[in-house]
């Protein structure tokens, strides 16, 4: 038998190499290289062993009865999956440690009106059945097992005929005749293969759990969120309660929805109603605060954004700090209230932020953003029934930006009755008046922020 030897395997194309270098030789990637340990390759019948020979079939008389989703019990999980699990799709879950993966993982196993196999690879059996005692997830229909070998948890399916299986995590699981450290690309490659044959041949839903790097990005050889059916990213500053879940990857339905959790004492909680949660804590007459609908998918979401500003000696370069913002696109947005807005920005310290945990990336939180930035500059609030969206361009101008109608739909349901839109937004909602201006200075204006000097 051939002895293991060290190697530099890329986590992108899986590629090896005898040492490290900074570079992937073979598909480029920067600083992709880890070690591994190599042994004997495997055959390729020994990784496609399970594959099923299916034959061809005219797509008429494909059966999709099977194939519709069924819903878990988790509404806000069924959102985002478009309806409910596949029978025989594999789903990889992903987010950072603590974050609640295995929290939402458990409360779905107990919510499935059939028997749940639960794997647990980084656990022990009793840490497991503490929490489930805790999330108040123990039944009759939760089998837990407690495994790393793969032959052994596959034999499992046999033993237990689960309707549905979890494995947390897939970076935990090792096959033995791979010969290599679980954990590896090699390891966390050849597992996903068999576990994704076994979900098809027996039309079982398998969920797997998936490590995150510090970049956020999933850990492991990129060709894992190829070979699933779908990739989850759950989503959350471990300081706030709030949760985000959304699908990066979805082969039945569409990427664009968003579900909404708040982590209580007894687990994960819905939150059907995310809006109203976000401005909860919201005090009215403080300047530099700004509320903007924003869109999610095709979901509208009210948040609250703030920013501060302290003027600082002259030769001491400006801080500028954004939280749940793009510090390059604040950084872009202040150029432009300090040429085209005459405001003296390179004065003073700027410091943005979105309130609740939240990321913004849309440009239509451009405006609110700079409106909340001239209130805090000036010290004058912003009228509490007002809301803003809409993107800031280069030169001043404001654009419009898609869906218009649904965030002030949103807006108006929340009590909201005035909105400072760009000049070719749709047409508005009953209940809310629009305020249409064509550029920065005219929305600053219009808001009460109006600067002598500006143009």
């Amino acid at each position: 038998m051939s002895k293991l030897r060290l190697v530099y395997r890329c986590t992108s194309c899986a590629a090896s190499h005898p040492k490290w270098s900074g570079q992937c030789s073979s598909c480029s990637s920067w600083n992709s290289l880890v070690e591994d340990v190599e042994g004997p390759e495997p055959d390729v019948a020994t990784l496609v062993a399970m594959e099923s020979g299916a034959a061809a079939m005219p797509i008429a008389e494909v059966d999709t009865v099977v194939a519709g989703p069924q819903p878990t019990g988790i509404a806000e999980l069924d959102r985002v999956l478009g309806g409910g699990l596949v029978p025989g799709s594999v789903t990889l879950l992903g987010g950072e440690p603590g974050i609640g993966k295995s929290t939402l993982l458990l409360q779905l196993a107990a919510a499935w009106p059939a028997r749940t196999l639960y794997v647990s690879g980084e656990e022990s059996a009793r840490q497991v059945r503490l929490r489930a005692e805790r999330l108040g997830t123990t039944g009759p229909n939760l089998w837990l097992l407690a495994e790393t070998s793969l032959p052994r948890i596959v034999a499992a399916f046999d033993t237990v005929e689960p309707q549905l299986v979890v494995v947390d995590s897939i970076q935990s699981i090792a096959d033995p005749q791979l010969g290599s450290a679980p954990g590896s690309v090699v390891q966390v490659r050849g597992c996903a293969h068999r576990l994704v044959s076994e979900a098809k041949q027996r039309g079982l839903p398998v969920i797997l759990v998936g490590h995150v790097t510090k970049d956020g990005t999933l850990a492991g050889p990129r060709l894992l969120e190829h070979v699933v059916d779908t990739v989850l990213a759950f989503e959350g500053d471990r300081h706030h309660a709030l949760r985000l879940l959304r699908a990066v990857k979805h082969r039945f339905g569409p990427t664009n929805e968003l579900g909404v959790f708040e982590m209580v004492e007894h687990g994960l909680a819905g939150v059907p109603d995310a809006s109203s949660l976000f401005l909860t804590d919201r005090r009215t007459g403080v300047a530099g605060s700004a509320v903007t609908p924003t869109l999610d998918g095709h979901r509208p979401l009210l948040v609250e954004v703030q920013a501060l500003t302290n003027k600082i000696n002259s030769g001491v370069p400006p801080r500028r700090s954004a939280q749940g913002l793009d510090p390059g696109r604040l950084a872009l947005l202040l150029a432009v209230l300090e040429r085209r807005a005459r405001l003296p920005m390179m004065q003073h310290e700027v410091f943005a932020s979105a309130v609740g945990g939240v990321r913004l990336t849309e440009p239509g939180s451009d405006l609110p953003m700079c409106l909340a930035i001239v209130s805090a500059l000036i010290d004058r609030p912003l009228a509490p029934d007002v809301i803003s969206f809409g993107e800031v361009g280069l030169a001043g101008e404001l654009r419009q930006v898609s869906q218009a109608t649904r965030r002030l739909a949103e807006a108006a349901r929340l009590g909201f009755t005035r909105a400072i839109v760009p000049a070719n937004s749709a047409n508005g909602v009953d209940g809310i008046s629009l305020v249409r201006v064509a550029t920065l200075s005219e929305a600053l204006n219009a808001a009460g922020l109006g600067v002598a000097g500006s143009k």
